[in-house]
């Protein structure tokens, strides 16, 4: 009860003249209908809970409806995930990778986390005995958890063991992202087939092109240690794609052939290729090679050498590190002698090799154009690719490029070019394409003599 002396009249007691008790006696009525009210709702609704609890709730339809509704939902949710997130790719599994760092799912990191402080003979008992114990806990709930009150606090054991294992689970999950270093990307990445086509181009020229040329075309070795003057047959032709299928292919990539001087190129056997890479370096050959097997558009478009339109200046970026890398690089790259003439990038295309500078700005009498040109007798070098002449249009490139300053980006060749017009970049043939030097014909500029 309020002390007469703290009551304080409101102040509608005041704006409209009502008495103090006047007021109080009002009040008391309306809280003794109101309880009144409040119990007959209670007593309601307890006879429909007891009702509802003694009919129970029916499996078909209303447990069924619920989890069809709850999968339901999870389905979208795993479709927005694998459209919006998706999963990362890797590389194929390499069983002669010791570097590799095996990582479970996120799901099963906290057991990975766990097993490492369960080393040598203990590991059976983080293996065996406590993710039994943690089942069994689950199992056993309806046996220690009798309590029929909902309230948290009336259920100790159930929502303290719960919780020990949801925060066990957590701290560990951590744990193992932060204390797992991100695996180092070793081979080739690549989910599609163009991915795979593209990506086994640029391994065919790099590890393959100097024995068995650009286009696969063979022919007589030259400058490689050991297999000077060797004749090698075309791998680009139907004798080849259509006898040997893609298994057969891989195992001579991986195991070499070693008779014949073909080392293994499989990292399992002492080689630097991963299954991943192989695989790519296949997927390549069958596609290009192969007139059985049609070369996905958007890959000959990717795999073609970008031509010069009208007035255009070819640039570095563009066109002259798509040529190298095609023609050159198999043999002008670090570890390989060579004369020293590295030409892997744009610097060290113009400074690096025993008679550099090879390519001097103006200079159509440097050394890269007389090889190019198919000069003999220079103190450089024999003419260059040493198994077969680049085809004209790509020589009229260099030629266009050295005239123009060896431009290294496209937008310092877009600013030479005739207007300042943005560069219409048009496309030659793909490697498995590629004209004869009679067919070729390149717009916008003038034929090699």
């Amino acid at each position: 009860m309020v002390p007469c002396n703290d009551w304080q009249p409101d102040r509608r007691s005041l704006i409209y003249g009502h008495s103090p008790g006047h007021l109080f006696g009002s009040q008391s009525r309306r809280l003794e209908k109101e309880t009144a009210v409040n119990e007959e709702q209670k007593k309601q609704y307890k006879e429909k809970y007891a009702q509802a609890k003694q009919n129970g709730v029916k499996f078909w339809p209303d447990i069924i409806y619920k989890d069809v509704v709850i999968t339901f939902a999870i389905f979208i949710i795993l479709i927005i995930l694998a459209t919006w997130v998706g999963v990362a790719n890797e590389a194929k599994a390499d069983p002669s990778d010791s570097a590799y760092v095996p990582r479970p799912e996120w799901y099963f990191l906290f057991l990975f986390q766990m097993l490492k402080y369960f080393p040598g003979k203990l590991e059976w008992l983080g293996t065996t005995i406590i993710p039994i114990i943690a089942v069994l806990a689950l199992f056993l709930v309806p046996f220690y958890d009798r309590n029929t009150r909902r309230h948290w606090k009336a259920r100790p054991w159930a929502i303290g063991i719960m919780t020990v294992m949801v925060v066990g689970i957590v701290v560990l999950t951590v744990m193992a992202v932060v204390t797992t270093p991100p695996q180092e990307v070793t081979g080739t990445i690549a989910g599609t087939v163009p991915e795979q086509i593209l990506a086994g181009q640029d391994l065919y020229s790099v590890n393959c092109t100097e024995c068995h040329g650009p286009e696969g075309e063979g022919g007589e070795i030259k400058g490689v240690e050991g297999l000077e003057g060797f004749i090698m047959k075309p791998i680009n032709s139907k004798d080849e794609m259509y006898t040997h299928t893609d298994e057969t292919l891989y195992n001579i990539v991986a195991y070499g052939q070693q008779d014949l001087g073909m080392q293994p190129f499989g990292r399992a056997y002492g080689g630097i290729l991963g299954p991943s890479d192989i695989d790519a370096l296949v997927t390549f050959m069958r596609y290009t090679w192969d007139d059985r097997v049609e070369l996905p558009k958007e890959v000959a478009s990717a795999n073609a050498i970008p031509t010069l339109a009208p007035g255009q200046v070819p640039s570095y970026e563009l066109q002259i590190s798509a040529i190298q890398k095609r023609y050159c690089v198999s043999c002008h790259r670090a570890g390989k002698k060579n004369n020293n003439y590295i030409m892997d990038n744009f610097e060290d295309t113009i400074k690096t090799g025993d008679h550099a500078p090879n390519l001097i700005a103006g200079d159509l009498l440097c050394n890269t154009m007389q090889m190019l040109n198919r000069v003999e007798g220079l103190e450089a070098g024999n003419p260059m690719p040493p198994t077969k002449a680049l085809p004209p249009e790509l020589v009229e490139i260099y030629k266009q490029w050295i005239l123009a300053g060896m431009p290294n980006t496209a937008a310092d060749a877009a600013a030479l070019s005739a207007g300042s017009a943005t560069p219409a970049v048009s496309q030659v043939p793909a490697a498995s394409e590629t004209l004869a030097p009679s067919e070729a014909v390149t717009p916008g500029v003038t034929p090699t003599p």
